[in-house]
């Protein structure tokens, strides 16, 4: 499985990080209050067990994120969002679980939060 993910690394002296991430599992329904990009790098999450987890992305809107999209992902799907795209963190359903990250690391402000007036349910 040669390729799985296009890792975009921006601004000067950008390096690839691959980290393990721990999460405590999470259950629908759910509050989405923020989102956050990335906008000098990728970030690709391939689960290291067979739970799936939550994958939320909103669109651009003229520089702000749109409303949410979410969509469950299969067992051991992993994903990749790209550079400055608007997301929510990492949610596993069901049980806790490890994640393989790819991610950008180096110098400049690599993470913008944006948070909701209202949240967005997610109900399943």
């Amino acid at each position: 499985y040669h390729d799985l993910a296009r890792v975009e690394l921006g601004g000067v002296h950008a390096r690839p990080l691959i980290s393990l991430l721990h999460s405590r599992g999470f259950a629908l329904p759910l509050d989405v209050k923020l989102v956050e990009r990335h906008p000098l790098g990728s970030q690709a999450f391939y689960p290291l067990g067979p739970h799936p987890f939550l994958v939320v992305v909103a669109p651009d809107e003229s520089g702000t994120p749109g409303t949410p999209r979410a969509f469950l992902t299969g067992p051991g799907q992993g994903i990749n969002i790209a550079m400055n795209t608007s997301h929510g963190v990492l949610t596993p359903l069901e049980a806790v679980s490890d994640f393989l990250v790819v991610d950008r690391g180096g110098p400049g402000n690599n993470l913008e939060e944006f948070f909701f007036e209202t949240p967005y349910e997610i109900v399943g």
